[in-house]
């Protein structure tokens, strides 16, 4: 009998970290998270990061790992890596935010192979101004080759948004609504301000409860004493 081929076991980790600098991953953490949070509620839309993405069946070393990456009609459920193959269709949008030390696969390798894959919109970003200029740029997909995306800002149809850099940061903006996606710790932050506002205002209302029930008390004393002379 013949024994049965042992199914490919792929890799997990190309071994690169999360952003070369503090502000490469704090870059990378808070696009991912807004992402995250802007479709939260949509069962298929996975928004992942810094994840291995294998491209060719039966090649372990076919693998590129996007800082940042979206698959529209994807199912949301967590991931060792993305198995194009597997899932049926490449991301639909890539973020790379760049450096010197990556500049060759960024802008040449990996933008070619993201246009052969089929990546609809693919964005490169440079928070340290290390070299590229201007320093955040935008490709779209058409027939197959990606052509630069022109304006200000720099507009997604894929996700549909607006991208735009504020103080030195990459941010998103919903085009439907005008509003800025939170990152993470805005979130927190915003949570902490309204549950501290609450708090306060619960602590004015008992406050003001407490100092009504004393005058409430002090006034039928009153009453009570008034009645009392008059008895007499």
């Amino acid at each position: 009998m013949l024994s049965q081929p042992r199914p490919i076991e792929y890799p997990t980790s190309d071994g690169v970290p999360l952003g070369e600098t503090d502000t490469h991953r704090n870059q990378i953490i808070d696009l991912i998270g807004a992402l995250e949070d802007l479709f939260s509620d949509s069962p298929d839309v996975y928004v992942s990061g810094n994840l291995l993405m294998l491209y060719e069946e039966g090649n372990r070393n076919a693998h590129r790992s996007p800082d940042v990456l979206v698959a529209l009609g994807v199912a949301k459920k967590a991931r060792d890596h993305y198995l194009i193959w597997e899932e049926g269709k490449a991301p639909d949008f890539i973020i790379e935010v760049t450096s010197k030390s990556t500049r060759l696969e960024d802008i040449g390798e990996k933008k070619g192979l993201y246009a052969a894959l089929g990546v609809r919109e693919y964005v490169i970003f440079d928070p340290l101004r290390d070299y590229l200029e201007p320093q955040l740029k935008m490709y779209r997909l058409e027939q197959g080759e990606y052509v630069p995306v022109i304006g200000e800002p720099l507009q997604s149809t894929v996700l549909n948004l607006d991208l735009k850099i504020m103080e030195s940061r990459l941010r998103l903006v919903d085009r439907r609504t005008g509003e800025l996606l939170s990152t993470r710790e805005e979130t927190r932050m915003r949570a902490q301000r309204e549950t501290a506002a609450r708090t306060a205002a619960e602590a004015a209302l008992a406050q003001a409860e407490e100092a009504f029930a004393l005058e409430r008390a002090a006034l039928l004393a009153e009453v009570e004493r008034l009645r009392g002379l008059r008895s007499d």
